[in-house]
């Protein structure tokens, strides 16, 4: 999605960025791990694939992605390159034609060094907010596998109701509205959130 390639969210645990050919070798290395493929229900691609599918994610209308920094690495020292402090990816999906105010919502933690320390929370929280505020979203849904316990608790922690459970697909369905006070909540768990500009590897 263009809308956003030129920002960057500063958390107190993560920084996203937007998803740019610089960070395409690590996510490549990434998913080669066979957990994380049957997480994200993904089919491994070659470096090539990748890079086009990088591309693709920046010019799709339907697509908002996000790069999850871990911020305390990247805040370090200057001149530290993202690649290296890299943890995960957020997106949404806005692939409802009937109606454009639902954003499916994906979060993966994929560096094993960064998970269990909220890094996946907060960053689902800023883009709830980013999608709320900027693409004019008022439902969220998140599709994830049955055995994955821990993403399930996490969006439940942040108010998701399980809506759905397919045995096919071996996925649950959560869903969010945001009402007026939902709303109210989650603009106050991102108040401290920093809306900043982006060049790459700035």
């Amino acid at each position: 999605m263009r809308l956003n390639q030129n920002v960057s969210l500063l958390g107190k645990k993560v920084v996203l960025v937007p998803y740019t050919a610089e960070h395409v070798p690590r996510y490549h290395e990434w998913m080669k791990s066979e957990e994380l493929q049957r997480l994200t229900a993904s089919e491994p691609l070659t470096l090539e694939q990748e890079y086009v599918m990088q591309r693709s994610w920046r010019e799709d209308a339907d697509k908002c992605t996000f790069i999850v920094l871990d911020a305390a690495k990247w805040l370090a020292q200057p001149g530290t390159t993202e690649e290296s402090c890299m943890a995960g990816d957020v997106n949404l999906f806005l692939t409802d034609l009937g109606d454009p105010s639902l954003g499916e919502i994906e979060v993966m933690i994929a560096e094993p060094s960064c998970r269990g320390k909220g890094f996946g929370t907060e960053a689902a929280l800023m883009m709830m907010s980013y999608g709320v505020t900027k693409l004019g979203l008022t439902k969220f849904e998140a599709k994830i596998g049955q055995g994955n316990e821990p993403s399930i608790r996490m969006f439940q922690k942040l108010h998701f109701e399980q809506v759905a459970v397919s045995s096919v697909f071996q996925e649950v369905t959560l869903r969010l509205t945001m009402s007026e006070p939902e709303q109210q909540w989650l603009l106050e768990q991102t108040s401290h959130v920093e809306e900043r500009p982006y060049r790459d590897g700035s």
